[in-house]
């Protein structure tokens, strides 16, 4: 079966006619406000700086109808400075607001994990936004989240790659029915093994079954930030954009979302550059540092990642002219072969982006929480903005920091919670002596 690409305009209603995704149009780059919804200001002053840098598609946390509403004040008011980028509502927990954002976004992603209690009552809800969104010219993303595959998906094929792909196919097929074509999917993880074979999986899926390559979204969640966190995006998204998969990206970092928009586009550019295993680089010409570590994480990483080698050479790599040095060398060697999950040399970090459910600093208690856990090889800690995906995308971290409410975190072992909505400034500390106490 030759399968056909699917595309669309998202924003086909704007002036502009929108951006063009799938079907062979260039990738598109895309991030999320860190901001309150509600915070009209703030959001707007986001919305302009992405807009500026790039962003070709920008996502807001939208809860409920009071966000829905403020959305639309955000909308108009771009709109009126001639900003035209679509928006995206950011749905979880209450498919009323993803019907009421219908009628506001240009796409509205909701988590089949999360749109509804029940399965049957999501599906109906479902059913109803497909319908409100042919009327409105609104687009939907899929997005599922490994943390968040909800317990009827589960309890069938356990948290895997095939549990993900199953639970997409779900509602693939209700599109289908639907003759709504206007889609585009996810299904992130903060794993790289496993959000890499999760569309492997749906990709060959949509193929054979469907006959119908819907455009994909992708993004390995919670990836934190600073070096690790481009690298390990990196691994994961340049992986499958070297082999043909992906139509739009996000880089997840726990830091000023703008940040988001040029690793991304490094992306993007090494792969077009022919950096991937299949582009016939075998070593990495960089300008800075930055450039180097994503290059030479898409043409590594891969093959890291599916055991066809088990070490790299920077041999004949340079830097703006000049060999790496052994220092930097070492060190990129030893984040990638941790993003591959190959071989771990340092603590592992689980970290979120944060959005506007998050009610505390994310970006500099994350940076603390490293500064202050950095000896602690071969644990994995995970630094998460609310409940939302926090306790699923961190299950197989030893230990976990929730924000819960204004200022109030939960701290985890494993899976379970221990010491519930403490105040954050004791909350290091107390995640501190946790770990001391269980390793004695």
């Amino acid at each position: 079966m030759v399968a056909r690409s699917i595309y669309f305009n998202i924003g086909s209603r704007l002036p502009d006619g929108g951006i063009r995704i799938g079907g062979g149009a260039p990738v598109v780059v895309q991030t999320m406000c860190n901001t309150s919804t509600d915070d009209i200001e703030a959001s707007l002053a986001q919305c302009r700086a992405m807009a500026a840098a790039g962003a070709e598609l920008i996502r807001l946390t939208t809860q409920g109808l009071k966000q829905v509403e403020s959305l639309r004040l955000i909308r108009d008011r771009l709109r009126a400075e001639g900003i035209l980028t679509p928006l995206v509502a950011d749905i979880h927990f209450l498919a009323e607001a993803a019907l009421a954002a219908a009628t506001v976004a240009d796409k509205v992603r909701i988590n089949p994990g999360n749109f509804a209690k029940e399965h049957e009552v999501a599906c109906a809800k479902f059913r109803e936004l497909i319908a409100l969104c042919k009327e409105h010219g609104t687009a939907i993303r899929i997005g599922l989240n490994h943390g968040s595959l909800g317990e009827r998906i589960t309890q069938r094929y356990g948290a895997t790659p095939l549990a993900m792909k199953e639970a997409v196919m779900e509602w693939l097929r209700m599109c289908v029915s639907a003759d709504f074509y206007d889609v585009v999917v996810s299904l992130k993880a903060s794993n790289t093994l496993v959000m890499v074979e999760a569309y492997r999986l749906l990709y060959a899926a949509m193929r054979d079954e469907l006959g119908l390559l819907f455009p994909l979204h992708l993004g390995v969640t919670e990836a934190g930030g600073g070096e690790e966190g481009r690298i390990k995006s990196a691994v994961g998204i340049g992986t499958l954009l070297g082999e043909g998969i992906g139509d739009t990206i996000r880089v997840s970092l726990t830091e000023d979302p703008v940040h988001e928009i040029p690793a991304g586009r490094q992306i993007v550019a090494a792969i077009a550059e022919g950096y991937s295993p299949r582009g016939g680089r075998t070593v990495v010409e960089a300008s800075r540092w930055e450039e180097f570590i994503i290059k030479g994480s898409c043409l590594w990483g891969p093959s890291l990642l599916d055991k066809r080698i088990d070490d790299i050479s920077l041999e004949g790599s340079t830097i703006g002219g000049e060999p790496v040095s052994e220092a930097d060398g070492e060190r990129f060697r030893d984040m990638l072969l941790q993003a591959c999950r190959r071989r771990f040399t340092r603590p592992e970090y689980i970290a979120c982006p944060g959005c506007g459910r998050t009610l505390y600093d994310l970006e500099s208690t994350f940076n603390e929480v490293k500064r202050r856990t950095s000896h602690l090889v071969g644990l994995k800690i995970a630094v998460m903005g609310c409940v939302v995906n926090g306790p699923g995308e961190m299950a197989d971290a030893d230990y976990g920091y929730v924000g819960e409410g204004r200022g109030h975190v939960t701290l985890y072992r494993g899976k379970t919670p221990v010491l519930r909505y403490i105040p954050q400034e004791e909350a290091i500390d107390k995640l501190l002596e946790l770990i001391e106490s269980d390793r004695k």
